[in-house]
């Protein structure tokens, strides 16, 4: 269910000079001489922007009604004095005590019925009318106590909506998720058709029968998983938007956001309906220490993130400086490796560089979660690090407002992700990100940048568009996807995909389903694969977590073949011409030496190329300006200097690029 439009404010980026940079600042954690002492050291860093108030609510109201910004207009005076840019939190991430103390049913109830108390944060469900009034009120008395503050540049509306707790089972939720459900469907007959409730008795005589799927003897019925998954979406949307309304109608003139989460891992919202709520995306990412390609799913998230903004600039609004606290083991970064993660954000499209937290916490659960200020203080290498990266980015102001440059496209879509891992499925282990994270890692290493983009979005300027696991699919999005090919792109969509409408019914005549005629194939089977084990295809690729039971249609060219029993000979991967475009189909999950030759076929037909000629270990993306500047990103991540063909002025230090990236820096090349 898409929620209206609201207009959109003015740009956050008209206040602020050049990129943005700072952090969440929470200076109720601190006595005054430390908040006077925070004010040098902001200026020494290069601070322009920071997030205030986020977990404020128990300080800026001890007690019901009684109310004390005396701190508040202290650091907010103090801060525009020093020349910085305020995204003003409405304080409503974190009820105080005395909210949750009184109000009980505010707080979260789980899918087996335990209510998870206070003594954390985010301890609400969205749908609870008491939350909503006390948080809405306290919008509104911080909206009007500084709406005409100098330093108010942005609200930052509560924070990382949907965190922790995605799902909601209380009464309340179950009443809203009712009445939800009635909207969208009309009647209950409507309902029943579209959950398929004739299976297992499961039909509803009215809306009033129907609860959130919880625990249960067996699997649920996928129809009610999916819509609940979309209810606490729109759930969240609908109590921002309740907030929202407050702010327009004190400020109009101040844009709004929230920050998002979007990375690898969080599936929860569905971020691309969110985005038209948005003056400006922001979003929070943090590295995963053990993954030792941690660098390839950030730009992953970050391409995800710019996708999500519609190719907009948008605000990195969380990273760390260093370690965080709360993963198994918590590995500070490596030497150079914070103004690399920093960097790679600003070239896939964030004008804004901004951490969690300013100083490091000296009590509370996030004590040991890195900062720009850490415990040691100025005598540190974070603080160094710190530093340096706020002189760099004062040298890229005439990057600000470009766009990234991207011939490929990757189709995203947070309903078919939800769907694709539902139970019962034909193999449960299968994950919606794999295939979609192998070619985005291929085309990285090639020095390609990929648009991620939602099924409904117009694909006709991108040359080569990635349809991996597109489960579910609306008639409309599979047409666009059609009509793409027809127009001359190079379409490749991979295994179960367009299996299933958005209801999460099976397209009847064979898979592919929806694409099925696009592709000239048809599945007659799936054979999925257990873990541990493949297959191996004829020329050589060795497959996982899938294969299937493939009939090419005459005029469809077999690329490759099984070769194992009982597929033996079966298509696995073919290939369509399609109006002056072409379609191809890729029927299991190719190893990475599979990937990188596919990837290398499906950019060499689509006439794709990397941003520059480049050694291996560097990471190649180009921002383009509006009066056609360009400005190359080179971002070595090996321990070997490395060599980039280009041709321009070198903007971090100021002289000629010389062709040559050292070991673990960056450069930046406005190009001659």
């Amino acid at each position: 269910m898409t929620s209206p439009e609201i207009p959109r404010s003015p740009s956050v980026w008209n206040s602020i000079h050049g990129l943005a940079y700072g952090g969440d600042y929470n200076p109720e954690q601190w006595p005054e001489d430390i908040r006077l002492e925070d004010i040098e050291l902001m200026k020494e860093a290069g601070v322009n922007f920071l997030s205030v108030g986020i977990f404020s609510w128990g300080l800026l109201e001890p007690a019901e009604g009684n109310y004390d910004f005396s701190w508040l207009d202290d650091v907010m005076d103090n801060l525009h004095g020093a020349g910085i840019k305020v995204a003003l939190a409405t304080a409503t991430a974190s009820p105080p005590a005395w909210l949750a103390r009184k109000y009980p049913e505010i707080l979260p109830v789980t899918a087996e019925g335990i209510r998870l108390e206070r003594g954390s944060r985010r301890h609400y469900t969205p749908s609870s009318s008491v939350y909503r009034r006390y948080a809405t009120a306290m919008t509104r008395v911080i909206a009007e106590r500084y709406k005409n503050h100098p330093a108010l540049a942005l609200w930052h509306v509560d924070n990382e909506l949907g965190c922790h707790v995605g799902e909601f089972h209380g009464e309340e939720d179950a009443a809203a998720f009712r009445a939800w459900l009635e909207r969208r469907y009309g009647s209950i007959e409507a309902l029943n058709e579209a959950w398929g409730t004739a299976f297992w008795s499961q039909h509803y005589a009215s809306f009033d029968e129907i609860i959130p799927p919880g625990a249960a003897p067996t699997t649920l019925n996928p129809g009610q998983q999916l819509d609940f998954a979309r209810f606490n979406s729109w759930a969240f949307i609908d109590y921002y938007r309740e907030l929202l309304a407050v702010i327009r109608e004190v400020t109009p003139g101040i844009p709004a956001t929230t920050n998002f989460m979007v990375s690898s891992a969080t599936k929860a919202l569905d971020y691309f309906d969110w985005s038209k709520d948005m003056d400006v995306v922001a979003n929070d990412h943090y590295l995963v220490a053990a993954d030792p390609e941690r660098e390839i799913e950030l730009a992953f998230s970050a391409d995800l993130t710019r996708g999500v903004a519609g190719g907009e600039p948008w605000i990195l609004m969380e990273h760390s400086t260093s370690a965080v606290n709360w993963q198994p083991h918590n590995q500070p970064k490596m030497p150079g490796e914070m103004l690399r993660n920093s960097l790679t954000h600003v070239a896939r499209g964030a004008d804004a560089v901004m951490f969690f937290q300013w100083r490091q916490s000296k009590a509370g659960s996030e004590k040991f979660h890195s900062a720009m200020v850490p415990h040691g203080g100025r005598d540190t290498q974070v603080w160094r690090n710190v530093v340096d990266l706020g002189d760099a980015l004062s040298k890229l102001e005439t990057v600000k407002g470009s766009r990234v440059e991207s011939r490929v496209a990757i189709v995203f879509d947070y309903e078919a992700w939800w769907a694709s891992e539902l139970d019962s499925h034909p193999n449960n282990s299968l994950k919606y990100l794999d295939t979609m994270r192998a070619f985005h890692r291929s085309l990285y290493r090639r020095g390609i940048t990929a648009d991620f983009v939602h099924p409904s979005s117009d694909l006709s300027g991108y040359d080569l568009i990635l349809v991996c696991t597109l489960y579910s699919v609306a008639d409309a999005a599979a047409a666009s996807i059609a009509a793409a090919a027809e127009g001359g792109a190079t379409v490749l969509i991979s295994y179960f995909s367009g299996i299933v409408d958005e209801r999460d019914h099976v397209r009847l005549g064979g898979y592919p389903g929806a694409f099925r005629e696009l592709l000239g194939v048809r599945s007659e089977e799936f054979h999925p694969l257990f873990p541990g084990t493949s297959v191996t295809l004829s020329d050589g690729t060795v497959g996982s977590v899938w294969s299937e039971h493939v009939h090419a249609a005459e005029g469809t060219e077999i690329l490759a073949t099984f070769t194992d029993y009982p597929l033996g000979e079966v298509p696995a991967l073919t290939r369509r011409s399609v109006g002056t475009g072409s379609a191809w189909y890729l029927a299991t999950l190719p190893d990475a030496d599979g990937i990188d030759s596919l990837t290398a076929r499906l950019v060499e037909e689509a006439g794709v190329r990397a941003v520059s000629e480049m050694s291996a270990g560097v990471e190649l993306t180009r921002r383009r300006a509006a009066d056609g500047r360009t400005f190359l990103f080179a971002i070595n991540h090996s321990q070997e200097d490395v060599t980039v063909k280009a041709d321009g002025g070198e903007l971090l230090s100021g002289a000629r690029f010389t062709g040559v990236v050292p070991a673990g820096a960056v450069a930046v090349i406005a190009e001659d």
